[in-house]
Parts: C-alpha cells; sequence; structure tokens
C-alpha cells in the first residue's frame, strides 16, 4: 500500500496544482485518492471515517500546497497529511468514549493473552477482519509500523506518545493476531495470562 504513496509526479504539474490548476489538483486526486482512503479505511475500520479523512485530507493538502517546498515526494507529503487527518479522528472526544467502550466490551485486555505457536500466522490472517477487531491504537500501530513504514519514534510522535507506546502495542496487536490466525485454523494453543 505504501507504493502508492511513491508514485512520482513531475515537478510541473505540483506547480500547476500549487497555482491552483483543476486539472492539476484533480490529477493529484486521482493518484493518491485511493490510497488515502485505504489508508484510513485500515487505520479508522470504518467507510464513513475513512471518506471524511479522504476529504479533509486533499482539503488540508490544497490549502498547503502553497507551502510545500518539495523536499520529499508529493505523494509522501499527502500521506503524513492523511496520518495525521486519521490521528486526529482517534483523538477526538467522540472517538476516544468509543474506543473506552470498545475495551469494556472486550473479554480481556490484550496483554492478556500468549501464543505459544511460532508458525507463521500472517498467511492464515484474513487481515480486513482481524485488523477491525484490533483495538484502534493497536490497529494504527500494526499499519503505520509494518504496513507503511513508519519508525516507532515517528508512531509515537504522531501519537504524542513513546516509542516503547509504540513497540508495545505493536507487540500486543502482533500477540493478539497470532492467537486469531491459530484458533482459525481449529487449534486451541492461545490462552489467556492470568495477572496476580
Amino acid at each position: 500500500m505504501s507504493g502508492q504513496f511513491h508514485q512520482y509526479v513531475d515537478a510541473a504539474t505540483v506547480a500547476l496544482a500549487r497555482n491552483g490548476d483543476r486539472r492539476a489538483q484533480a490529477d493529484l486526486y486521482g493518484r493518491f485518492g485511493a490510497a488515502v482512503y485505504t489508508l484510513a479505511r485500515r487505520l479508522l475500520a470504518r467507510p464513513e471515517l475513512a471518506e471524511d479523512v479522504l476529504q479533509d485530507t486533499f482539503v488540508d493538502m490544497m490549502r498547503g500546497l502553497p507551502a510545500f517546498r518539495s523536499e520529499a515526494p508529493v505523494g509522501l507529503w499527502i500521506r503524513q497529511i492523511a496520518v495525521n487527518q486519521c490521528l486526529m479522528h482517534m483523538r477526538s472526544h467522540w472517538q476516544r468514549c468509543r474506543m473506552t467502550l470498545e475495551r469494556a466490551a472486550d473479554e480481556m485486555p490484550a496483554d492478556a493473552w500468549r501464543c505459544d505457536d511460532s508458525r507463521d500466522w500472517q498467511n492464515a490472517l484474513d487481515l480486513e477482519r482481524a485488523l477491525e477487531a484490533l483495538p484502534a491504537e493497536a490497529r494504527a500501530v500494526v499499519w503505520l509500523h509494518d504496513v507503511e513504514g513508519y519508525t516507532h519514534r515517528e508512531i509515537a510522535r504522531f501519537m504524542h506518545a513513546t516509542p516503547s507506546f509504540s513497540k508495545s502495542q505493536l507487540a500486543r496487536a502482533h500477540a493478539r493476531l497470532r492467537c486469531w490466525a491459530i484458533e482459525e485454523a481449529g487449534e486451541e494453543t492461545c490462552m489467556p495470562v492470568l495477572s496476580n
């Protein structure tokens, strides 16, 4: 997915878009709109929020184009705007309340699961369903780190947290994904870790 943001866009198209040319702006939307939507859909797990992020990302892009200095490819800049939009949605008051309710509905917290199976579990997952089942923060960290290639330090900066927060969210999410994959295969090797 991250590769879609690495598309080459010539400097003339960026300059035209910067100067308000509607065709050049539409070209940027055409090139990166699907990637922005997919990124938002993966991070937020809700199509309507992904549509909001898509729209907000391109509104911010239009506003920010005059200040864009072309130090990085325009696609990576658009990806950064999309990630920031997703994280703003996740941090919103309503979203925090929703995440609290989702956490309360979980039978056990993410760190209460341990998997003893070291097989290649990634091939056994229905990625869409598995990602949607993760808590929002964990889903965001998995997608940003494993798919988009951000470092733990970058993710921590986005989420106003520490790199260890990002690392622990990723480890817990990977453990839950492994357990789900094992359960999907019909094995009962994942068990809760009892806390003292």
